[in-house]
Formats: C-alpha cells, sequence, structure tokens
C-alpha cells in the first residue's frame, strides 16, 4: 500500500472540541463561506509554526469574532468594543513575555476603536493586530464601516455610500505606513487559494515581528461576508478579488523586520515603599490640625457646587491638593453640566486617614454652596453634625436646618471689595478653615501655589483666605 503523509491538519493551537453549543463541537459558529474561519486558522498555524501556543494571549473584542476564546488555546481576554488595541498594550506591558495577538473588525478597530488603535501604532507597541477588512458591520446588523466601498448599500447608506454625505473608505494600511514607529503592515486578501497563502505568510511575518521584539505589526486582511452582502460565497468571494483590491490594493506597506532594532526593555516598576518619596508624600501621621475637624471624624465628605465660572471645581482641587500634601487619603471627583459658563457644576472631595473606597459624596458633611440653587439641590443631603457654608446673606427660611453648622455670608460681595468678584470661592474656603480647621495653612497655601500661576492671583487668593477666616468669625 502506497504511504500518505498529512501535510495540512487542524492547528494545535486550537481546542480539539468548541464548547459554544452543547451540539455541532466539531465546527464554528461562522457564517459559510464567510473569512473569520479562513483567519482563524491563518493565525493558528502562525502560532504553532513559531512555537509560541503558550505565550499566545488572543484579545478579542466585540463582533464576529468575539468568540475567539472558544477557538484559540491561548490566553484568551475579551475587550469591550473598540478597545483591543488598549487592551493588547496592558496585556504586553505588563507581561512583556507574552505575545500579544489583538484580533478586531473593521467596525472595531477603523471606526470606535480608531483613537486606540492609531496611537498604539504611533508608538510602536509591540503587538500584534490582525485586522478583518470585509468593509461592513457583520455582527449588528449591516450597517456602513468606515471601510465600506463607495455605491455600496447597507442599512443606514440605503442608497449606497455617498463621498459628500459619508466620506470615503478609510484606508487604514496607507494612514499607518504614513507613521514612523510601526515595523511591519501588510494587506493580503483572502479572495482565492493563492491569496490566502499570501495572507499565511504575512500574517506569520507579522507574529514573528513581536516575538523578535521589533515593535508594532498589522496584518489587513480584505475578507469575505457573504451573509450580511447578501451573496453567495463563491460570489462573496470575487467580490473580495474583483471589487475590493481596486480600492483596496493588496501589499507590503512597511516592512522593517531586516533592519528594525529590538526594542529596548521597559524600566521596572518602582518598589511600593518607594511610591512615597516618588510622589512627595510625607511618612508618619497625616498632617492636620485637629480641632472642629474632629467633628468630621477625620473623614471629610465634601460637596462644592455652584455655577460654572466661580471657581467650584479648583475649590475643590485646591482641597484635594492640600490634603494630598498633608498625608490624607484623598479623591477628587468634577461634575458640570455642558456649559462650562454659568451652567451648573459641583465636585465630590474625599479626604480621609482611610483609604477611599468611593469618590461619589452621596450624603457629604460639609456641602459649600456658592448659590441658592445648588443649596436648595444638596442641603438635605447634609449629614447631621456637618457643616453648611452658603454664599449669602443668610439661610433662605425653607433651607433652614437645626442639626448642622451653618455659616452664610457674602462671600461674592467680599471677594468683590478685594478687587475680584471670582475670588469668593477662596473666601469661603478661608471660612471652611477657620470654622473647622481641616487643614494646615502651610498646607492650603502649598496648594494654591501649585494650581494658582499668576502671581497676582496668588497674592489676591492669600489676601481671600484671610477674609474669609474674619467672615468666619464675625
Amino acid at each position: 500500500m502506497p504511504e500518505y503523509a498529512v501535510i495540512h491538519k487542524k492547528a494545535g493551537s486550537f481546542y480539539e472540541r468548541y464548547d459554544r453549543k452543547a451540539t455541532d463541537k466539531h465546527q464554528t459558529h461562522y457564517c459559510p463561506g464567510c473569512g473569520h474561519g479562513i483567519a482563524h486558522k491563518l493565525v493558528a498555524a502562525a502560532i504553532d509554526d513559531l512555537g509560541v501556543q503558550d505565550r499566545a494571549i488572543m484579545v478579542s473584542p466585540v463582533g464576529c469574532g468575539v468568540f475567539a476564546y472558544y477557538y484559540f488555546d491561548t490566553g484568551n481576554v475579551q475587550a469591550a468594543h473598540g478597545r483591543a488595541s488598549a487592551v493588547a498594550v496592558g496585556l504586553k506591558r505588563s507581561r512583556p513575555n507574552s505575545v500579544v495577538i489583538s484580533y478586531q473588525g473593521d467596525g472595531d478597530l477603523a471606526a470606535i476603536g480608531s483613537a486606540e488603535m492609531l496611537h498604539c501604532a504611533n508608538r510602536g507597541e509591540p503587538i500584534t493586530i490582525i485586522f478583518i477588512n470585509n468593509a461592513i458591520y457583520g455582527m449588528t446588523g449591516g450597517q456602513m464601516a468606515p471601510t465600506t466601498l463607495l455605491g455600496q448599500k447597507t442599512t443606514t447608506t440605503p442608497f449606497g455610500r455617498d463621498p459628500y454625505r459619508e466620506g470615503y473608505p478609510l484606508h487604514v494600511s496607507e494612514l499607518l505606513s504614513s507613521l514612523e514607529a510601526p515595523v511591519y503592515i501588510e494587506r493580503v486578501a483572502l479572495g482565492n487559494n493563492k491569496q490566502i497563502i499570501a495572507a499565511g505568510r504575512a500574517v506569520r511575518r507579522a507574529i514573528e515581528a513581536q516575538v523578535k521584539g521589533l515593535g508594532f505589526s498589522l496584518v489587513e486582511i480584505l475578507s469575505p461576508c457573504p451573509t450580511i452582502w447578501k451573496k453567495k460565497p463563491l460570489d462573496a468571494q470575487r467580490h473580495v478579488r474583483e471589487e475590493m483590491t481596486k480600492v483596496f490594493p493588496l501589499g507590503v506597506y512597511r516592512d522593517r523586520l531586516k533592519d528594525a532594532l529590538p526594542r529596548p526593555a521597559d524600566p521596572p516598576p518602582p518598589a511600593l515603599s518607594e511610591l512615597p518619596r516618588i510622589l512627595k508624600l510625607e511618612d508618619g501621621e497625616p498632617d492636620v490640625a485637629g480641632g472642629g475637624a474632629a467633628a468630621l471624624a477625620f473623614d471629610a465628605r465634601i460637596r462644592v457646587a455652584g455655577f460654572g465660572g466661580q471657581g467650584v471645581l479648583l475649590l475643590g482641587e485646591i482641597l484635594a491638593q492640600a490634603g494630598l500634601d498633608a498625608g490624607l487619603e484623598v479623591s477628587w471627583l468634577p461634575s458640570y453640566g455642558p456649559e462650562m459658563r454659568s451652567g451648573t457644576s459641583n465636585c465630590h472631595v474625599r479626604l480621609s486617614r482611610e483609604p477611599v473606597a468611593s469618590p461619589l459624596v452621596s450624603r457629604p458633611n460639609v456641602l459649600m454652596a456658592l448659590n441658592e440653587p445648588s443649596l436648595r439641590k444638596f442641603i438635605r443631603d447634609v449629614e447631621p453634625g456637618g457643616w453648611v457654608l452658603y454664599n449669602g446673606t443668610e439661610i433662605p427660611a425653607d433651607c433652614t436646618r437645626q442639626d448642622v453648622h451653618a455659616i452664610a455670608r457674602p462671600f461674592a460681595e467680599i471677594a468683590d471689595r478685594l478687587g475680584e468678584a471670582r475670588a469668593a470661592n477662596v473666601v469661603m474656603l478661608g471660612a471652611l478653615l477657620e470654622a473647622t480647621n481641616l487643614l494646615p495653612d502651610s498646607r492650603i497655601d502649598s496648594a494654591l501655589q501649585r494650581l494658582i500661576a499668576n502671581p497676582r492671583w496668588l497674592e489676591l487668593d492669600r489676601k481671600a483666605l484671610v477674609r474669609g477666616r474674619e467672615a468666619a468669625k464675625a
């Protein structure tokens, strides 16, 4: 009997059986004629040839390739829509000896994920991206993708893509080839067996570039989508060969594999014990004054609120920076409407001796309200025994509470007499410090110096603090 040699078999980087469905564990979920199955085989074969299965990590985002983790017997990480490139970078930086492959479609990579992909390539991150370009959103209903051809009908371009309405197809390989950092970029296709063989070589070279530590590599694969294109599989392959390649010419757009030098290794991260020195945080007990702040049990939960332009966010920043200098655990979370000027604005500040579990302040023990709408909105939330500071001559009768400490002063008028009504936020801060002894003056002054660049404003704010203390004493 003649002897036979097996020259083509299932890649070892695939699972023996696919457990996505209880039945049909021998087949994938892809439609007949879909290019994803072929692309999967090319990636798995390259992983086998390079002997990196135990080091390989596949990153699959939302899209038709989302179930890669059911097929590849490698490390697998699922990413949110468009974020695969960023996730891949995080994996590579945390596990530099791994071989990270981001597998993305055109809608994912070239639309919602375009920023992540572009800057990843521009930095030359040593990962490999397999970019499946079938010129349409396949999984979500057949909408127009950034790579949809001119005149192509989709659910969102029922009359065909118009360059004046929807723009031109995005040429990702050409775009990335204009950058300095990438070492290997090639566009291939799955239009026939000859093209598939060439695509296999390109995928292997792209992954090899990463194995050698050379830098960023990407292979763009023109792929058929018979179901969404509403074509028979053979007609879909013909469309790839005869139509898509006219718009997206095949070829190598960047190849520096022979002359590229391995990227230098990232420096090791600092030891945790070094972080206080690096961040200029002092060791020992927090430098807080105590006194009236004891009423806060030193977990100050502060809500600062007012109109945009009143310095609401800056006031929160000053408190947060001063707390950080004092060695406290700190968080600062801004919240403002679409209009920066005259729109609503507030921020959450936490100052604590213990780690801050959440930056949100839903039950403040300090409310600093720079206008009446903010007072009315938040005063009901203030914890009994807390402090309310209001920019007005008195608390409105229907907002009065007997279970909180309240200070109502015309802080804006006081600031105006200093020469600048916009310093009302710092006048109010001075009143808070006088009433609660929350933080040492030296820490507040240090924060002001860091945040206020204009010497005139810095001196004005120092005077505003003094006036605020005087107002609180009165």
